[in-house]
């Protein structure tokens, strides 16, 4: 049994018990605390100060609670936020990318929260300030700059604004030329906009009633948004609509999805009033995305039983399967992630052997090189940029002990340039940590990698204290990149583990299926091997390990403390997608039916509801001794509401056996990424690490 650790001298809230029924599949289901969600859900995501007044109260005495007993940590949280801070350059700009005449770029200033969009002539000359965020955020409880598109007459820029967290973005428009922002303003969008090529007219897509992406307009600048056009509607709840546009610039993109199927059609940008032409219908368990070059697609698919991905070519005219091309064959255990389409290459992402590569075609000749490097874990990321006609792409490289780098590459004489090195304006010497990549054995034998980051010289006896993180969903991949944050456990004699557990595609789409649907179990069991095999390789050991896992990574995290809580001195869990069976039994919530696919459908299978059931962990709460336990939630956020979390720490307190903390913070004032400023978020990861640290210093006290 884990050990239990002692409260604060301080009472927790105790949330009233009111049993809700429910029955589907003649099984009935009770919640004492399904309350907690507000009827009024949607307004509070626009308006937060029409929540009512006891669930305010519920959520500021959590609030009030979690404060009494880690306020003996406020000293350390301060000392912590000033070494995060300390480690960022204040005044840093990203490196510009040109596109035809300018340069963009942003900059921060020294003591601003928020970013600076600028830009400069190609060829040198007078910088421009574009937005300053700072200024629109005068005032504002929260402000999130969303997507910024300059026109292709480089004379107007679309910028979208989120002032609540709810991811409810205005979109505004500035003429660069005058400085004056235009009347034309559009509420409840996705969070940016695609130009089409007069710079008059710009495609959005619009949140419906239920807070889904699920129409795209298009805009004429000077008229009333009212006037706007309905371009394209998505009439199934289960799919997500976007725009885009090709690195050509000749079209502009829809695309339609869920996490498995997708839909394509195309409007020339030179024709925006042309009706969209569907080019990839959809088909069950098909994804797929498109590029294009001259007279012909490129398209990166799935389609016949690739599951790691293939590229294939077919005519713009007629790009029916039956006129597909193969340019890249389909390789098991190597997944193709993305695809780029310039004047005379192809660049590609993939992963291979669980690392990323970036893999460069000429188009005519059909030569490929790739791009390698010779750390054992590292993140690398593709930047397409604007342009088309060019032999120049731009990638970034870091691993847990190099920070980022951002170079330039010729894709013709395959020579890179370094462009940026990240500052730390307060040292760091990448000698002084360790980065190495370890494989722990699932309980079916799979082999789950896991990054490590550790100081050079730390004597591995086992006496160490551990932060494991995982996510393992939707197949994102974890990047075993650098973070100047995590420096601030590493130096008090942390190790820092990511386990990159199925649910991600670190080992390929297979990786995914394995940790989805009926297999998702395979998701919380490949973490908790990795914990054992940490505590057997003298890492760390057993109680002295704090779990940390955000959203779907909430979820490992409630699933994992019903699992195994002795093997843990602490569980933090961050937006925690906890009530999982109640919310995809709820088609009103706004993730709710694209969910479907990844977690399975309990209203319409009851094999899916036992499944589902199975592991929820707020339905899988027994009486047991749970680890101390810190989760966080966002009042407005669309994507795990605010009662999951809520609900999940009330019936956690109700039922634990033991006496160590379980906390609620709620930010009263954001959605699903916390606070907004580059320096606020900071307070929180300062909070999460103080309470890492002060659990495992109780655990080593008590033993």
């Amino acid at each position: 049994m884990s050990k239990s650790l002692p409260l604060q001298d301080v009472s927790p809230p105790q949330a009233e018990r009111k049993s809700e029924h429910t029955t589907h599949h003649g099984i009935e289901r009770v919640d004492e605390y399904a309350w907690l969600r507000a009827e009024n859900w949607r307004e509070v995501m626009r308006t937060p100060q029409v929540l009512s007044a006891d669930i305010r109260a519920h959520l500021e005495a959590e609030n009030a609670f979690t404060t009494a007993v880690l306020g003996h940590t406020k000293t350390l949280q301060s000392d912590m936020f000033k070494e995060m801070r300390g480690r960022i350059k204040e005044d840093d700009s990203t490196v510009p990318s040109t596109d035809g005449p300018y340069s963009y770029y942003t900059t921060y200033v020294a003591g601003g929260q928020h970013p600076i969009l600028c830009r400069q002539p190609r060829d040198g000359g007078t910088c421009e300030t574009m937005i300053n965020c700072n200024d629109l955020a005068v005032n504002q409880a929260y402000f999130m700059l969303g997507g910024a598109m300059h026109s292709p007459n480089h004379r107007y820029l679309i910028y979208a604004v989120d002032l609540k967290g709810s991811e409810y973005y205005d979109l505004n428009v500035l003429d660069i030329q005058s400085g004056q922002f235009l009347s034309d303003k559009i509420p409840d969008t996705t969070g940016g906009g695609v130009w089409a090529a007069d710079s008059k007219t710009f495609f959005y897509t619009q949140l419906d009633e239920n807070h889904r992406p699920s129409r795209i307009y298009s805009h004429q600048l000077g008229c009333d948004p009212a006037e706007d056009i309905l371009v394209f509607e998505e009439k199934d709840p289960g799919f997500f609509a976007g725009i885009g546009k090709t690195q050509s610039g000749d079209y502009i993109v829809i695309s339609t999805h869920t996490h498995e199927t997708s839909e394509i059609l195309i409007i020339p940008a030179n024709a925006p009033l042309t009706p969209a032409r569907l080019i990839v219908p959809r088909e069950s368990g098909h994804e797929c995305s498109i590029e294009h070059h001259g007279s012909s697609l490129f398209i990166l698919t799935n389609r016949g039983g690739a599951e790691d991905f293939l590229i294939v070519e077919a005519p713009i005219d007629d790009p029916a399967p039956a006129n597909w091309r193969e340019i890249v064959a389909h390789q098991p255990g190597r997944l193709i992630l993305s695809l780029t389409a310039y004047h005379n290459h192809l660049v590609r992402l993939e992963h291979a052997d669980g690392l990323p590569r970036i893999v460069v075609r000429h188009i005519s000749s059909g030569d490929e090189h790739h791009i390698s490097f010779s750390e054992e874990a590292y993140s690398l990321e593709l930047s397409s940029g604007y342009e088309f006609s060019t032999s120049q792409t731009r990638f970034t490289y870091s691993s847990m002990t190099t920070p980022l780098q951002v170079f330039d590459y010729d894709l013709k004489t395959r020579t890179r340039v370094l462009r940026k090195i990240q500052e730390v304006p307060s040292g760091h010497e990448a000698q002084a940590y360790v980065t190495r990549r370890i494989f722990a054995e699932a309980t079916d034998g799979e082999q789950i990698p896991i990054s490590l980051l550790y100081r050079a010289g730390s004597t591995l006896d086992g006496s160490a204290p551990c932060l494991l993180y995982g996510y393992g969903a939707y197949g994102i991949t974890i990047p075993a990149g650098f973070s100047t944050n995590r420096l601030s456990l590493v130096d008090r004699g942390f190790v820092y583990a990511i386990a990159h557990i199925r649910g991600g595609k670190e080992r390929g789409y297979r990786w995914y299926l394995d940790g989805k649907g009926k297999k998702k179990v395979n998701t919380f069991e490949d973490f908790i091997a990795a914990g054992e095999h940490l505590c057997a390789e003298g890492i760390t050991s057993r109680g002295m390990i704090v779990a940390h896992g955000g959203s779907a990574g909430g979820m490992l995290m409630g699933a994992v403390s019903n699992m195994a809580p002795e093997l843990f001195a602490g569980i933090i869990a961050e937006v925690p997608f906890v009530d999982v069976l109640a919310t995809m039994l709820d088609k009103t919530l706004p993730l709710t039916p694209p969910e479907w696919p990844e977690w399975g459908n309990p209203i319409m299978s009851e094999e899916d509801y036992h499944t589902i059931a199975a592991y929820s962990p707020y339905d899988n709460i027994t009486a047991q001794t749970y680890p101390p336990i810190l989760a966080l939630a966002g009042l407005t956020d669309p994507r795990v509401t605010y009662w999951e979390p809520a609900k999940w720490v009330a019936k956690l307190r109700a039922h634990t056996t033991g006496t160590s903390p379980i906390l609620l913070k709620t930010n009263m004032e954001s959605g699903h990424g916390g606070a907004s400023g580059r320096f606020d978020r900071l307070h929180e990861v300062a909070l999460i690490y103080a309470f890492a640290l002060y659990v495992t210093h109780l655990v080593k006290k008590s033993s």
